[in-house]
């Protein structure tokens, strides 16, 4: 406590006494020892107060060593295969962590990365796929404060994320490649991207389009073989040398029958190739007999009408074609979805083949329509009319069960452009969006879906839908999340029957087993998501004699199982809800494929770059004494002295307010018993 706090606790201590002092001796009645217990009391009181009032404290200093913090990062997937590779691996990891002098020095951390980052307990170099960026990604997250030293064991070869040379990182994170894996650059040809359609319509041809890389200065002249479900489909020659090192090829094939297909495409090896992993590769698509026609139909040009026929046919399953209202019968009567921009008085046929056919509709509405006539035609919905434009601000139903939204969301949307007046819908349904017009929620529909019988119906009412996904290509740099809202809605307005209490959501094909997960969605009676639902998958393999029953876990909004563990192959499966008469089946493919077996030299000059912009150096094993010396040595990684200062108070105040009350009391009872109130 400092010295002018205690001379000043004196002279209060003083002031108080006298002032007391002076009432109970000179204008207190003299009753003996009466008046100095009085007067000793309200000195405790006016003490206590005064205390509480000036607070004193003592303040500490603790001062301590902050380590920077040495961050061991090494690769454990199975591109890392060699003994060299992985005995150089756990040597220089053993000496980072048990090393005195680098101990003393830093506060050390190790973990293993593949597609994900762990505590490294042990290492198998096992992981089917490497994301490097995901890994700095989270260490910069975590050691946000401090110096940071990176140790980065790798080949440098990423198969997922972004990409780690161009990450923007904190400026208190160095990092210092060690390369492991050969550095000497063979001579390689190989399968680079395969790209084909997810799905394709039988006797239809789709294109398959396929890449060869070449790696080495000598020209070759190879076939490329093109393979469906192991029969010879394509046949092509490449010539490829150092300048011209890579050739894609481009073909159309004939869908003979219904089911998955596996495409396999595979040039012929060199003589002197190193690692043949991959001059093969495979994909597969899915041949189905259905498609989806959806008819827009419309009155004026406008992007809306764009953007809804890329969205939709985004899908392969649906085709869309633009008519105007004087469209023919024949074309009505083909469709199997139509969607009504803007109505107006020229769309009279087209409600009359409506009610007669009970075919789903998704109605548009903006400022061309016609309210009169589309109020008077139809009795799914109404609409007060004012003839005032405004710009309206979509707001999502939180809600909203009739299907997923998944991650659509609208927020920083840009508004639509509608007429202002009250909705009122007719049908049975569910709000998607609400309205907000000029910062105000209102509880009118924006976008509303509605149902009688097996007839479903949507309906917008707002025009410049375009806005919305450019504005998801914006945030996403894609438009899946609006291409997949649309195609739900899609399949919504087309199916004819009662909705699923229990939905699954799965790829047809995984790349490889890492990718394999099945998600369910089971509702009660009244549709709402039951999380308390025991649900259990049975999969069984069509080649293997795998077979498996498993609960599935949850997760959110849904139930998950991953089947990671599983070998390429086909599966079949059947999802079970215990204790309700529920069960959903389905199929999916596992591609033999490792991503990790593509690479046959590590990749050191990106990693050169990557060390060069974060002020580390890169590292060979041969090397790695200068890694130690940098470490042990260098004044930036010097541990820092840092002080705390503690306050303590020397008071508790709940004993001085519990002192002041105590002598209140008393004072007050002995003045009444005495007479002295």
């Amino acid at each position: 406590m400092e010295f002018s706090t205690v001379l000043l606790i004196v002279l209060a201590a003083v002031a108080v006494l006298s002032m007391v002092l002076y009432q109970y001796f000179y204008r207190t009645p003299k009753k003996g020892s009466l008046t100095i217990i009085l007067a000793t009391l309200r000195f405790f009181t006016l003490f206590c107060g005064l205390l509480l009032l000036i607070n004193p404290k003592f303040v500490n200093r603790d001062y301590f060593l902050e380590k920077a913090n040495l961050i061991v990062l090494v690769d454990n997937s199975s591109s890392i295969q060699e003994t060299q590779s992985k005995s150089s691996i756990s040597e220089i990891t053993q000496r980072l962590m048990e090393n005195p002098l680098l101990q003393e020095r830093f506060s050390i951390y190790a973990y293993a990365f593949g597609k994900d980052i762990r505590a490294m307990d042990s290492l198998g170099f096992n992981k089917r796929n490497t994301d490097i960026s995901n890994a700095l990604s989270t260490v910069d997250e975590v050691f946000v404060n401090g110096t940071n030293a990176v140790v980065l064991l790798t080949d440098g070869n990423q198969t997922l994320g972004r990409d780690y040379e161009y990450l923007n990182l904190g400026s208190n994170l160095s990092i210092n490649p060690v390369v492991v894996g050969d550095t000497t650059n063979y001579e390689d040809i190989s399968i680079g991207l395969i790209n084909t359609n997810t799905y394709a319509f039988l006797k239809n041809r789709f294109p398959v389009e396929a890449t060869v890389l070449y790696n080495g200065q000598q020209s070759v002249s190879k076939d490329v073989t093109m393979t469906l479900d192991g029969k010879v489909v394509h046949r092509e020659r490449v010539e490829l040398n150092q300048t011209q090192n890579s050739q894609t090829l481009h073909t159309l094939v004939e869908a003979q029958s219904v089911g998955m297909k596996t495409i396999r495409v595979e040039v012929e090896t060199l003589s002197n190739e190193r690692s043949t992993a991959n001059n093969r590769k495979e994909t597969a698509i899915e041949v189905i007999d259905e498609r989806t026609n959806v008819v827009i139909i419309s009155d004026m040009l406008h992007p809306d009408m764009g953007a809804l026929k890329k969205a939709i046919e985004s899908n392969e399953q649906r085709t869309v074609s633009i008519h105007p209202p004087t469209v023919s019968n024949s074309v009505l009567e083909e469709a199997d979805l139509l969607i009504l921009y803007q109505p107006n008085r020229k769309f009279n046929a087209i409600y009359d083949h409506i009610s007669k056919s009970g075919i789903g509709t998704f109605t548009i509405t903006g400022t061309k329509t016609d309210w009169k006539f589309l109020n008077r035609v139809q009795q799914s919905f109404q609409k007060e009319n004012n003839n005032q434009s405004e710009d309206i601000l979509a707001v999502r139903n939180a809600t909203f069960q009739t299907f997923g939204l998944d991650d659509f969301n609208v927020n920083g949307f840009p508004p639509l452009e509608g007429f202002l007046g009250n909705i009122e819908l007719n049908k049975n349904g569910e709000i998607i969006l609400y309205q907000q017009i000029r910062g105000v929620d209102l509880e009118s529909p924006l976008f509303a879906v509605l149902s009688e019988g097996n007839q479903k119906d949507a309906v917008l009412f707002g025009e410049n839908l375009w806005k919305w996904r450019a504005q998801t290509f914006r945030n996403d740099q894609s438009f899946q999340n609006f291409d997949a809202f649309i195609g739900k809605l899609m399949v919504y307005l087309n199916s004819t029957g009662q909705r699923n209490r229990l939905e699954l959501d799965y790829n047809l094909i995984f790349d490889n087993a890492s990718l394999a997960q099945i998600r369910a969605s089971y509702f009660d009676e009244s549709y709402q998501f039951d999380p308390s639902a025991s649900i259990n998958i049975q999969v069984e393999g069509k080649d293997n004699g795998f077979t498996r029953e498993s609960p599935m876990l949850l997760k959110g909004n849904f139930f998950e199982v991953d089947l990671g563990d599983l070998e390429a192959g086909e599966y079949q499966f059947t999802v079970t809800v215990k204790d309700a008469n529920l069960k959903q089946s389905g199929t999916f493919k596992i591609l033999d494929f490792n991503p990790e077996d593509q690479f046959t030299s590590s990749n050191y000059g990106k990693l050169g770059r990557l060390a060069e912009k974060t002020d580390g150096h890169l590292y060979f094993p041969n090397k790695i004494d200068a890694l130690f010396e940098e470490l042990t040595t260098s004044q930036h990684y010097v541990p820092t002295q840092k002080s705390k200062e503690n306050i303590v108070s020397l008071i508790d105040f709940r004993i001085l307010l519990g002192l002041m009350v105590l002598t209140l009391a008393l004072e007050w009872f002995i003045r009444k018993y005495n007479g002295l109130i």
